[in-house]
């Protein structure tokens, strides 16, 4: 037996006794020494028996005390099935969106529960900032003019390695480093859309890609989405028989908002019928590499061989948005999307590029991921338990699968842009629902953010939210019975 799937034994033998009730919530697990005698393993083995134990979100260590036994999530309803209307439509809500990223966060500002800014206190992300620190103290000359158009070449060499873990064959050259994954989705609508065309998207879907598609004249045809399956591909194909969608726009991996990561089979699939209709398809993967499983899932490109999947990704959510560093692999559309790239930017900045490449290069990054899925996925089940204890009854949340943000679907008739101007009042924000929507549906839906460290101050603040929305749903009850 080896040494792997020793350590994922005693992990399964810990996890069973649990289950069981021999460890209850808040006991103290066996110390690594007395789990090594207990079993006769190693303490390496010991070790790494309790990082499984703690990505499977059973147990957590205390510094200097040793693992414990952590609350069990309660099963909760997941947000409802997607039913957007079965029309293309022209994008609104910028209003909202405006409200959410139009500011830096200030003393003065309120309080974003639901922006979808990664957590920037890891301790694994401190190699990085001596990176950037030692390439500005002492700059290479190269690096204060034009970088290549492609981007870094030591930078895309380490993307295309990276793009293996999710299942991707890349040449650096298939690689056009961008300005963030929201200039490379933009990229790619740009090439393959021309103003009135339609766009196919899943619903609710990431709302920086649906202002691209308002600001180039684009229409979206929203389709149905299911919180654990993704897309329909049903309802997809009739769209596709239905209207001239030029492309199909999609985050199959650990979405925004609702969490979801498609079935393998499904993505699959996706590509077989891209295939039929002829169209291509945009892959946002930006919180692909954020999955709480090990291996993370494949993109959907890699079930391509035809070049038709633009694969559109970055950093800011696993790493830093402030470095602004994305990517797209835009397969048989490299020569226009390098056109594209230089009349929109130009070369990206190379300082942060250098950076990153070297991040990756030293096995920063595969650390720094470890651990923070490890951390979101513990801060999902915190967050979860929050809100189903102080929202009102009837309310549906996510399960998402990698990634830091929560899909909260609120019951009856509650709407979240009047709860936003409420909790303005004492400071607080979150990311309403219809912003996530062409035609802004979901007003009864809200998405938060749990990339926060867990705090009696961010718990406060998610009770409030519930206990507004919950005196919101009392109000309009009773104005229902009024005669």
């Amino acid at each position: 037996m080896t040494a792997s799937t020793r350590y994922d034994d005693i992990a399964d033998l810990l996890a069973r006794r649990i289950a069981q009730g021999t460890y209850t919530v808040g006991d103290r697990l066996p110390s690594i020494r007395e789990l090594c005698r207990e079993q006769g393993i190693s303490v390496t083995t010991a070790q790494s028996a309790y990082a499984r134990l703690e990505e499977m979100g059973l147990a957590a260590a205390r510094p200097r005390s040793g693992h414990y036994v952590l609350p069990r999530p309660r099963p909760r309803d997941l947000p409802t099935v997607s039913r957007p209307a079965q029309r293309p439509l022209e994008v609104a809500q910028w209003d909202q969106v405006l409200a959410m990223v139009g500011s830096a966060p200030s003393a003065d500002q309120p309080r974003r529960l639901g922006a979808g800014t990664p957590a920037l206190d890891a301790a694994t992300l401190k190699p990085l900032g001596r990176l950037l620190s030692g390439l500005h103290r002492d700059p290479d000359p190269r690096d204060l003019g034009y970088d290549s158009l492609a981007g870094h070449p030591p930078l895309r060499q380490q993307v295309a390695r990276l793009a293996t873990t999710s299942g991707c064959l890349l040449h650096p050259d298939d690689v056009v480093i961008t300005t963030g994954c929201q200039e490379a989705l933009a990229i790619a609508l740009r090439m393959l859309a021309a103003p009135g065309d339609v766009v196919a998207v899943d619903s609710p879907s990431f709302y920086g890609a649906m202002q691209i598609l308002e600001a180039h004249g684009l229409k979206v045809m929203e389709i149905p989405t299911d919180p654990r399956r993704g897309i329909s591909l049903e309802a997809l194909e009739l769209a596709l028989d239905q209207w001239p969608i030029r492309a199909i726009q999609v985050t199959p991996t650990c979405n925004n908002p609702l969490g979801y990561t498609m079935p393998e089979s499904r993505k699959r699939e996706l590509v077989k019928l891209a295939r039929r209709y002829d169209v291509a398809i945009i892959e946002d993967d930006i919180y692909g590499d954020l999955a709480f499983e090990s291996p993370r899932p494949k993109a959907i490109k890699a079930f391509d061989d035809e070049g038709r999947v633009l694969l559109c990704s970055g950093v800011s959510k696993s790493l830093m948005p402030g470095l602004r560093v994305g990517w797209i692999a835009p397969g048989r559309y490299r020569d226009r999307a390098l056109h594209e790239k230089y009349v929109s930017t130009g070369a990206s900045a190379t300082q942060p590029q250098r950076a990153v490449a070297a991040f990756i290069e030293k096995g920063h990054y595969q650390r720094h991921l470890r651990e923070i899925a490890r951390r979101y996925q513990r801060q999902r089940d915190i967050m979860t338990d929050w809100v189903g204890e102080s929202f009102p009854d009837g309310t549906r949340i996510s399960q998402p699968r990698g990634g830091f943000l929560l899909w909260v679907e609120l019951p009856g008739p509650i709407d979240t842009p009047r709860l936003n101007e409420r909790l303005a009042a004492e400071r607080l924000h979150v990311a309403p629902g219809p912003m996530f929507s062409a035609s802004g549906k979901y007003r009864h839906c809200l998405r938060l953010n749990y990339a926060e460290r867990p705090t009696a101050s961010l718990e406060a603040a998610i009770r409030r939210v519930g206990e507004l929305a919950g005196e919101m749903r009392e109000y309009q009850d009773s104005e229902a019975t009024l005669p």
